[in-house]
């Protein structure tokens, strides 16, 4: 099943990003679980230290440098201004947070679907999990420009769905189980331009592990 995402960041989570520094700690780059050239050779080492070190660093300084403003800005309109800053930076350390766990070398977990209900759950929702694949890899490839695809959880249905946002919207429609990053600097230094061959290679170190477990805290 195909929806998009609604773009829009909700008031709750513009709250929470718009909280006083004075009133909580600054926003950190969180640790990966595994060695940069741990998820070799399906995505490389240069890429996850510029992907980590680099990009997603840029997001967290970008949040905390908002986050701040805000809490000084003494006009409505000047906090209304901050709102795409605080979305767009906002969504990218979220999304990069759960990016990094929701990878895993091959050689541990990374690619490996057992039986259970995960599993269960897109043979259901898609048919079968080659199925699910290649709908989940040709909705990510139609973004155009930058963003992420998701198997989201819609607990209104109970059901998997394939969810698209763009930029670093974050995922608010839909419980995140597995997101990919489709942004060329995910990418690029690997694949150049061709998205195709870089989504059939993520799958071999997807952490479905963490996405069934994602499943199991969303449905209870």
């Amino acid at each position: 099943m195909l929806s998009t995402a609604k773009s829009a960041l909700r008031p709750s989570l513009a709250r929470l990003f718009a909280a006083s520094a004075t009133k909580r700690s600054l926003h950190t780059l969180p640790d990966l679980p595994y060695a940069y050239n741990a998820l070799e050779p399906y995505i490389s080492e240069a890429i996850m230290k510029l992907h980590h070190t680099k990009h997603h660093q840029t997001y967290v300084n970008g949040l905390n440098a908002a986050e701040q403003s805000y809490a000084k800005s003494p006009s409505v309109k000047e906090k209304i201004a901050l709102q795409s800053a605080l979305k767009f930076n906002g969504g990218g350390h979220i999304n990069h947070s759960l990016f990094w766990k929701n990878l895993s070398p091959s050689n541990a977990d990374g690619g490996n679907l057992p039986d259970g209900p995960l599993k269960k759950a897109i043979e259901r929702d898609f048919g079968s999990v080659e199925e699910f694949k290649k709908q989940f890899n040709a909705a990510t490839a139609a973004i155009q420009g930058s963003g992420w695809g998701w198997l989201g959880y819609n607990s209104a249905t109970n059901r998997l769905e394939i969810v698209t946002t763009a930029n670093q919207d974050p995922l608010l429609s839909h419980t995140p189980i597995i997101g990919v990053d489709i942004w060329e600097h995910a990418f690029y230094l690997q694949y150049q331009n061709v998205k195709a061959d870089y989504l059939t290679a993520i799958w071999n170190v997807i952490n479905f592990k963490e996405a069934e477990q994602r499943l199991a805290d969303a449905a209870n």
